[in-house]
């Protein structure tokens, strides 16, 4: 078991979670897989994605990583406690983005060794393609609850 994501499997992820945005007709994603540090790997933005989307799959990976909890978890602590969100978003100097489409990914021990951050379609669309890239190399998606 690996401590920590390959290129090769970074780039399957992303491959795999768009196979699955256009099995499911989704609209334009773009894909960001950042190592345990938080820093990119890998990044892919589909043929007319708007040109902001790069930024909103970093900040919804990024902060997954940071918290140590997907951004699904960070959404259900925002609803719940907004302006303890809004101070962490402050405090992340505005790269924390909230909402679900930032999966942690852990290996077989449970360790941390990557985030993957989807944007382009509904939240809950994003996640689900993010969840098909990570499963697809065999590693454990931490979507949250």
């Amino acid at each position: 078991m690996s401590s920590q994501l390959s290129l090769e499997q970074a780039n399957t992820i992303i491959a795999n979670a768009f196979t699955k945005g256009a099995e499911l007709g989704l609209a334009p994603l773009t894909v960001v897989v950042l190592d345990a540090g938080g820093h990119l790997q890998a990044m892919q933005r589909a043929d007319k994605a708007t040109f902001f989307r790069p930024q909103i799959a970093f900040g919804k990976a990024w902060g997954a990583l940071a918290l140590g909890m997907s951004s699904r978890t960070l959404f259900n602590i925002g609803e719940d406690r907004p302006m303890f969100m809004n101070s962490l978003i402050g405090l992340a100097d505005q790269k924390l983005v909230p909402v679900p489409g930032g999966v942690l990914v852990r290996n077989a021990s449970g360790d941390v060794i990557a985030a993957v951050g989807i944007t382009g379609d509904t939240s809950d669309n994003d996640e689900a393609c993010a969840i098909a890239g990570i499963e697809a190399v065999n590693l454990v998606a931490d979507a949250g609850k």
